[in-house]
């Protein structure tokens, strides 16, 4: 058994965009863009980047703090906070105009289960 546990917020957001880009199956159209290579985690969150469809529209913005990652979804609020849900993973809405969807990934064995939420969010941003 593994003792250690990553919580280390600029990690798990590396780890995250590796996967949005390594990914060819679910996530395929979704790209990593504005990516900020010298972001220090926040108490509040900093943007380390954002998550763009290849037309260059972002859908997600991915934020960290010390300890975890946030992605804020930009689009399909309802279909985000559904697959989080079901993946498991700390949800919120945001009271903003239009409406955002908060996303925890709060160790690096969460950013598996966080793909769930990006296509999720690449398939409900389709739709709209």
């Amino acid at each position: 058994m593994v003792a250690d546990r990553l919580d280390d917020g600029v990690r798990i957001a590396q780890l995250l965009a590796s996967e949005v880009t390594g990914n060819e199956s679910g996530l395929r159209g979704l790209t990593v863009a504005d990516a900020d290579r010298d972001v220090e985690p926040t108490p509040d969150g900093a943007l380390a980047y954002r998550i763009a469809r290849e037309a260059g529209d972002p859908v997600a913005e991915v934020y960290v703090q010390p300890d975890r990652a946030r992605i804020e979804a930009l689009a399909a609020p309802d279909a985000v906070a559904d697959a989080a849900a079901a993946a498991g993973l700390r949800v919120r809405p945001k009271a903003v105009r239009p409406p955002r969807t908060l996303v925890f990934v709060e160790d690096g064995a969460a950013v598996k289960r966080a793909l769930a939420v990006l296509e999720a969010l690449r398939t409900g941003s389709d739709a709209e």
